[in-house]
């Protein structure tokens, strides 16, 4: 999951440094929303092994 938010960033910048407007902001909006996936993934699974 944190490979697709790290892909999708990158192709954010990317289109961000090539000016395309649409494409940059809907790459940042997945990755955004991956990324935030992965946190609560992520809390998740230390709260279960910690517990």
């Amino acid at each position: 999951m944190l490979h697709y938010a790290l892909v999708f960033l990158v192709v954010a910048i990317v289109a961000g440094v090539l000016g395309f407007g649409v494409i940059s902001g809907a790459a940042a909006g997945i990755a955004q929303v991956l990324f935030v996936i992965f946190l609560i993934m992520a809390v998740i699974a230390f709260l279960r092994r910690a517990g």
